[in-house]
């Protein structure tokens, strides 16, 4: 029960501090030079300019609605109730926080917006729940038609830049490409930031003390692969384990004090799953 409320809370704090961090980059920076958005923000966003009725964050909640409902009947009920909350959050923010002009240069305001909008969306990813907008209609077409998430977002946000072309300003459409770009890059940066992992496989005649050191020494895990050399073939015992950036050096001295002619591989990983690592997001 206690890992499950500080569960609840930490997936709470990490939507509502990237609610923030994309809300202010829209108010502060994005309206304030007529600047669009990829996603429902775009869309919102578009209507806004068109139109001048409600706000970004109330026309934003509106497109999100039907999609809420989609998402409560075909994707699992927890995902949905966290990004409520977080389409929620930014929602109000958006309406509530007041509009200024923040960057006078629309290409610094391009950059930066999209930079301070990917942070935020990259820390609200890092939760069990999302923002809302396109993440979820995408998520049900690859789960329906095998559609995949990537090729849905591009089209999209191909049919939102090409109405803003048809009917707003050519030249703002073009720096807001700049900063739907820029955001899709600090978001992919945010999302690996906190989760980058190092594989490490170990070939070594010493295997069964090295494992056993990195297991009581660095309290990682380690599994035994049983392989054969290609030249010899003699059997051994490949180490697999997993670890993070701090403690590769110290994996790394571990095992050559052990035996200094081991071989030390290293593949940098995105995304772990499993006891000691990252929980996996269930759509």
């Amino acid at each position: 029960m206690r890992n499950s409320a500080r569960s609840i809370v930490a997936n709470l704090g990490l939507l509502a501090f990237g609610a923030v961090l994309f809300s202010f980059s829209v108010n502060a920076v994005i309206v304030g030079k007529g600047l669009m958005a990829g996603g429902l923000s775009g869309v919102a966003l578009l209507l806004y300019y068109l139109t001048g009725v409600g706000g970004p964050g109330l026309l934003y909640f509106l497109c999100n609605v039907p999609l809420m409902v989609l998402g409560w009947v075909s994707l699992s009920r927890r995902f949905i109730l966290y990004t409520l909350f977080g389409m929620g959050s930014v929602s109000a923010l958006m309406q509530l926080l007041p509009q200024r002009t923040l960057i006078a240069d629309p290409l610094l305001a391009a950059i930066f917006g999209g930079a301070l909008m990917g942070a935020g969306s990259g820390i609200m990813l890092r939760s069990l729940g999302s923002a809302g907008g396109t993440d979820i209609l995408a998520i049900w077409l690859n789960q329906k038609y095998n559609m995949r998430i990537g090729q849905f977002n591009f089209f999209f946000n191909l049919a939102v830049f090409a109405a803003g072309l048809a009917f707003y300003d050519p030249t703002l459409v073009l720096y807001s490409i700049i900063l739907s770009y820029t955001n899709s890059q600090v978001m992919d940066y945010f999302l690996s930031l906190f989760n980058q992992r190092k594989m490490v496989f170990i070939i070594s005649d010493k295997a069964d003390v090295i494992a056993r050191d990195i297991i009581y020494n660095l309290k990682r895990g380690a599994t035994f692969l049983h392989g054969a050399g290609a030249y010899t073939g003699k059997s051994k015992r490949v180490i697999l384990t997993i670890t993070n950036t701090v403690q590769i050096k110290r994996l790394e001295e571990l095992v050559f004090d052990h035996d200094p002619n081991a071989f030390f591989v290293v593949e940098n990983t995105f995304n772990v799953l499993g006891e000691g690592f990252s929980r996996r997001k269930v759509y």
